[in-house]
């Protein structure tokens, strides 16, 4: 064990995770947050703890494993979630030979995915729209939180697990080897990471430049249905989430479902869209999302984004009965290159954990822990 100093700059997901890494191998850990609370893409989510997006091999582990942190840590502090796993859903010939596909090459891999057919689907899962249906993926792998109770107590189990710090409200300035300048005061630490999201850019703007790497604004939604027991079931997708996670490219039959999609609805393509909804244990429904990139973005959200999103969902579940809530956008970081993250030296014992992309939920305690352990 360790009994050297580490500084976290940064309080979301990303930070936390590395946090969390760097007390399990026993170091004094500072995190120090620009704001009161966490409040940026770590909580504007799904809250999908999502393994089934992820290629087979190293990142399929990585997400495996933070699912097993995440649920190490709800257990423990008795925060609810959703055991729901996902079912993405079929309503041309061209979905269907790729969840085909991909169910087959998933359990070569002693993946827990299956293929049911359209009478299962109805009997077992509320609200499906049965009109075309021809079958789905079943996947048993993934969980849903509330991202903003998940994250706005994770803190305070840090704290109290590996006995780490948190300096709130302090805005990090400058970083030299070994010391954390802020408005205020400086700290000085052996390690220090920068987990600090999109603000990545105003600490190291020259180094933010030379790196293959934008920001993405995503809109979301959130509903409740005015029965307070309904259940959905599982987290619910179609055939434009083949086309978004990277998992799916194992599938040949990808190729044609691209290029039919692309020509029937190239507006949603226009901005990234493709549409889930997932119900955390409180029954709220979140649904969303779009993807448009940037290194800066209008503040507003396009209403046109959010109809379309609705309008494609109305495909896939019945939500004559659902009132929205909430609906809000978040912006973060993700790679051009095609790489699912950014690790870099800064300085002497300073280092940038970045570029997770939308993956934050699914993907930190793993890739932090990775990180730290090599470190």
């Amino acid at each position: 064990m360790s009994n050297k100093t580490a500084i976290v700059v940064g309080a979301g997901i990303l930070g936390l995770a590395t946090a969390r890494a760097l007390g399990a191998k026993g170091y004094a850990v500072t995190v120090i947050e620009k704001s009161q609370f966490s409040l940026g893409a770590s909580i504007r989510n799904f809250g999908m703890l999502w393994p089934v997006g992820q290629p087979d091999g190293k990142l399929y582990n990585r997400a495996v494993r933070t699912k097993e942190l995440w649920l190490e840590y709800l257990n423990a502090t008795n925060i609810k979630y959703n055991s729901c796993g996902s079912l993405h859903l079929a309503y041309c010939d061209e979905e269907m030979s790729v969840v085909e596909e991909i169910s087959n090459f998933f359990k070569s891999r002693n993946r827990p995915v299956s293929v049911i057919d359209t009478n299962t689907v109805l009997e077992n899962y509320n609200g499906i729209n049965a009109n075309g249906l021809l079958g789905a993926l079943r996947s048993e792998d993934e969980t849903i939180i509330d991202p903003r109770e998940g994250i706005k107590k994770l803190p305070v189990y840090l704290t109290e697990k590996y006995n780490v710090q948190f300096i709130w409200g302090a805005v990090v300035t400058s970083i030299l080897p070994n010391i954390v300048i802020t408005s205020e005061k400086k700290y000085n630490a052996d390690l220090i990471c920068v987990c600090s999201g999109a603000d990545f850019e105003t600490l190291y703007p020259a180094l933010f430049k030379e790196q293959p790497i934008t920001k993405t604004k995503l809109q979301m939604m959130r509903f409740k249905h005015k029965d307070p027991n309904y259940e959905l079931g599982a987290s619910i997708c179609g055939g434009l989430s083949l086309l978004h996670y990277k998992s799916f490219r194992a599938s040949p039959a990808l190729t044609k479902l691209r290029i039919k999609l692309v020509a029937e609805m190239p507006e949603y393509f226009k901005y990234g869209i493709h549409v889930m909804v997932s119900q955390n244990a409180q029954g709220e429904l979140t649904v969303g999302d779009s993807h448009e990139y940037a290194l800066d973005f209008d503040p507003f959200d396009k209403v046109e984004i959010n109809e379309m999103i609705l309008k494609y969902l109305k495909q896939l579940v019945h939500i004559e009965d659902w009132k929205m809530t909430q609906s809000w956008n978040g912006v973060y970081p993700i790679m051009t290159n095609g790489d699912t993250d950014l690790f870099l030296k800064a300085d002497d014992g300073v280092y940038i954990l970045n570029g997770i992309g939308g993956h934050g939920m699914t993907m930190s305690f793993g890739y932090a822990e990775e990180i730290i352990n090599n470190l």
